[in-house]
């Protein structure tokens, strides 16, 4: 690899130390480094390092999405599930980047469009989950779900998590759902606080469509929900209103090296020694 990207968290990385002295030594190895806010992202870019956490790494995903640059996320803080390197090791990794010692995973993500009076008026993906979630004051609301174009079943919930694999480790963990190695191909289905004793997660073929529709609120008012795309970007949705969700059409792509595995990192999350 010979020319890279940086995007970083200002907040991680307030002063700019790691993004000036990271620049400096590619650039100091004979290669080329844009960093955001002062460099545009090209085509032509090899690599675009992240430096920050998960959270910056899902946001630059959505940045790249359709460019099929390889990313790769610098770990400024706790250890995470999708940053490659720690900020001890930064150095040696690139050193392995220059000389091509590495490999491409791609990751799924999902595509979330959503329908209002069978118009479409919003569309945007996402690489751990897609959130449709209430929108106000403490309530539940009612979720009517189709797969492929049949009715599945109907939540009254505080929301709905439709996670990828990479995002099992995620939100959807801490919702009760299943952690899923991020290698796999499915889509998950997973309720927030459905006001039911019989609601689990369920798991699709990654070539399913999942629709789901905001029934009416209390009294069979309308009523509104919210929809977040990683976190991050979100729409709001009214009584009648549809999401259709599935894969996407282009995987992102992230670079791995040898020296941890996905297990590894499980195993530390857990703390199991």
């Amino acid at each position: 690899m010979d020319k890279f990207y940086i995007i970083a968290n200002t907040v991680k990385d307030k002063d700019g130390l790691y993004t000036k002295n990271i620049a400096e030594y590619i650039r100091k190895n004979n290669r080329t480094c844009l960093i955001k806010g002062e460099d545009e992202l090209t085509p032509d870019v090899d690599c675009v390092l992240v430096l920050g956490g998960d959270g910056t790494l899902l946001r630059a995903a959505r940045e790249v999405r359709n460019m099929g640059i390889p990313l790769i996320g610098i770990n400024l803080g706790t250890i995470g599930y999708l940053a490659e390197i720690d900020k001890n090791s930064i150095y040696p990794a690139l050193d392995n980047l220059f000389e091509n010692k590495y490999f491409i995973e791609s990751r799924m993500m999902l595509k979330g469009t959503i329908f209002h009076e069978g118009e479409k008026v919003y569309s945007d993906i996402a690489l751990n989950e897609i959130a449709i979630k209430r929108d106000g004051p403490l309530r539940v609301v009612r979720f009517k779900n189709y797969v492929n174009g049949e009715f599945l079943n109907q939540y009254q919930a505080d929301g709905i998590l439709v996670s990828t694999p990479t995002g099992s480790t995620g939100y959807s963990l801490s919702a009760g759902g299943p952690i899923v190695s991020p290698q796999a191909s499915l889509i998950m289905m997973t309720p927030l606080a459905a006001h039911t004793l019989n609601t689990r997660s369920i798991v699709f073929p990654a070539e399913d469509r999942i629709t789901v529709e905001i029934g009416p609120g209390r009294f069979q008012e309308p009523d509104t929900a919210c929809v977040h795309f990683d976190g991050a970007a979100d729409h709001t949705m009214t009584t009648g209103d549809l999401i259709v969700i599935q894969r996407a059409r282009q995987d992102i792509r992230l670079v791995k090296f040898n020296n941890i595995s996905f297990l590894e990192v499980l195993r530390m999350k857990m703390n199991d020694e």
